[in-house]
């Protein structure tokens, strides 16, 4: 079921040359192109709200929610920082950050907000949020990527957003800030010479572009644990991006994908993706990967006796349980 409340949902990439220099390579600049465009629906698209969750905001205890109702800073991107500085402004929906705050724990997870000065926004926020709200016309939130979460805790995750949205009545746009492949070249290259790192990492992106471009959000996030071990880079971060986007607009294939660029961008696979709610395109699922409702801690998957803690019980496992990597 596509959760009330969502208006549209959005995967975006978040290298910093999107914004800082996208001439440099006509795929890059398409890449841009195609952020103008999201702006336009977005402002037009009657949301009170951007969701965003960043996979370039890592947090690792717990799940962070940005609360500061107006951050202003100058970032500079701690990889590329020969692009220069981006000094920004943004405009937070502090209410829903603590009802989101409270919904996450009702699910079992540990979260907090966030709201002091100086609390550095990570650049994929700072370019989406420049790019497709460039006046704040639109308040956000932005939620942190747990290193160390696994897809049952990112499932539980979105759908703790899908809770606040039930309960605040808000009309949201959500956007998971992501590359589809993402090894990036480890020496400089010619932006001119650009190209996707591999071809195994092309071709599992073409794999995820068709399904996408049939709307079907629910199978992509079943496959993102094979589409991580083909084409991503192994370490402790998984791939959480479509798992908690299909959580947050429901976890079906009840889309309308829309793919409005892809390219090459220093290896990576940077695709501007926009998914439609209520459109049956492709509503039955093709895996089926267990759903999980509350999130339960991590199983220690060595012992045969699990202990009583962390919410666990020694008997009588829920089968949510199971879906724990």
């Amino acid at each position: 079921m596509v959760t009330e409340g969502i208006v549209k949902g959005y995967i975006l990439p978040g290298l910093p040359h999107i914004l800082m220099c996208p001439e440099k390579n006509a795929g890059w600049m398409k890449v841009r192109k195609a952020f103008d465009e999201v702006c336009t629906e977005v402002q037009n698209s009657g949301a009170d709200l951007l969701v965003i969750y960043s996979t370039y905001w890592a947090s690792i205890l717990g799940h962070q929610i940005q609360a500061n109702p107006e951050p202003q800073w100058i970032h500079v991107d701690d990889q590329f920082h020969d692009l220069g500085s981006i000094p920004y402004k943004f405009k937070i929906d502090t209410d829903f950050a603590e009802v989101l705050k409270s919904k996450c724990e009702e699910r079992g997870l540990h979260a907090r907000t966030i709201n002091y000065e100086g609390f550095p926004i990570d650049t994929g926020s700072v370019v989406a949020l420049k790019l497709i709200n460039p006046d704040n016309k639109i308040p956000a939130v932005i939620v942190s990527s747990n290193i160390y979460s696994d897809r049952a805790e990112s499932i539980v995750y979105g759908k703790a957003v899908a809770d606040a949205l039930k309960e605040t009545g808000k009309k949201a746009v959500a956007i998971a800030i992501s590359s589809l492949s993402n090894r990036l070249f480890t020496t400089e290259i010619d932006p001119q010479q650009d190209k996707i790192h591999s071809l195994k990492d092309q071709e599992w992106n073409d794999k995820f572009l068709e399904l996408l471009s049939e709307g079907r959000l629910e199978d992509c996030s079943q496959l993102s644990r094979q589409f991580h071990r083909e084409a991503r880079v192994k370490k402790v971060t998984n791939f959480k991006p479509f798992w908690w986007l299909a959580a947050v607009m429901g976890q079906t294939n009840a889309y309308a994908g829309d793919i409005k660029a892809y390219a090459p961008m220093l290896g990576t696979g940077a695709a501007v993706i926009s998914l439609t709610p209520g459109i049956e395109k492709a509503s039955d699922l093709e895996y089926d990967e267990e759903d999980v409702e509350v999130f339960l801690g991590d199983r220690n998957v060595l012992d045969k006796n699990l202990p009583e803690q962390v919410g666990f019980p020694t008997q009588d496992l829920p089968v949510e349980v199971h879906s724990n990597e």
